[in-house]
């Protein structure tokens, strides 16, 4: 059976965005069909369209998490504040992971860089080029072990 590193490390090499990668390999967990997943994240790839932003692959664990265990409940403080904690919690690990959670910084880029929302051609160049492929797969891992252990 394949593990969800290794399913956001495939969804990735086939086109999806960072975001799409990571929330698709949990869109079983999170009760959602793979289009509704895919479509839910689209929008956070490249640190958010392109910005170089909060890591995509960051942003589709949180989103993840958020549907695996998040709370409607607007007037439920604790609930809350637990929420908050899981979040917090896995956003830290990913940052002692990577070193850090803008998607600028994890490609080397400068400060303040974004770019064109237009996306790049997916080729074997962009698939040498960037971290990314390892870096979702980093994120599933951690997002896996985390709810193994705190379910």
């Amino acid at each position: 059976m394949e593990g969800k590193a290794e399913q956001a490390r495939r969804l990735f090499l086939s086109g999806a965005n960072c975001a799409q990668a990571v929330l698709g390999a949990f869109h079983e967990e999170c009760g959602l069909d793979r289009e509704t997943a895919l479509r839910l994240a689209s929008g956070f790839g490249g640190g958010v369209s392109r910005l170089r932003e909060m890591c995509g692959a960051l942003s589709g664990m949180i989103l993840a998490e958020n549907l695996m265990h998040g709370y409607s409940d607007l007037t439920d403080k604790a609930v809350k504040d637990a929420h908050y904690k899981r979040i917090r919690a896995l956003v830290e690990e990913f940052r002692r992971e990577t070193g850090a959670i803008l998607c600028r910084e994890l490609l080397g880029l400068a400060p303040g860089q974004s770019d064109e929302p237009v996306s790049e051609a997916r080729t074997g160049e962009y698939y040498r080029k960037r971290p990314c492929a390892e870096i979702v797969a980093l994120a599933a891992g951690i997002l896996d072990r985390f709810e193994k252990n705190n379910s």
